[in-house]
């Protein structure tokens, strides 16, 4: 077998373009803060991971996401085996780049994806004149 395969492309249904959509603006807008942090106090990690645990409300909501954040990139992982996505491990560096609001809406998008791929018309069921279904 040749290390170089075809892979089919899922059309881009309702669902897909959301997922993408959420992505990208799940890119762009925490990106607009992050910035903001980038232009005032500069690459300061330091600055950056006291700035998330400045006080009550901003520590609750970072454990929150760092929790889940935890919690997604396993069954992710696990799911990503069910469904037959191949690559899953960018999901890594898109939560801690940018964050939940990139991964998991590109893992939706990637999940949606699969299943379009390996989605089988359902049989038809033979219906006779009368509309009642046989049963030969």
């Amino acid at each position: 077998m040749s290390h170089m395969q075809t892979r089919q492309v899922a059309p881009l249904s309702g669902v897909r373009w959301f997922y993408l959509t959420a992505a990208v603006a799940g890119t762009v807008v925490p990106w607009l803060f992050f910035g903001s942090f980038l232009a005032d106090d500069g690459a300061d990690l330091v600055g950056f991971v006291e700035a998330l645990f400045a006080n009550g409300a901003a520590g609750g909501f970072s454990a929150d996401l760092l929790i889940t954040a935890t919690v997604f990139w396993v069954w992710s992982y696990l799911d990503s085996r069910r469904v037959g996505i191949e690559r899953w491990w960018p999901v890594v560096p898109a939560t801690l780049f940018v964050g939940l609001s990139l991964a998991f809406p590109l893992y939706l998008f990637w999940r949606a994806g699969a299943e379009a791929r390996t989605a089988q018309p359902a049989a038809a069921t033979p219906v006779d004149r009368s509309g009642v279904v046989s049963r030969s």
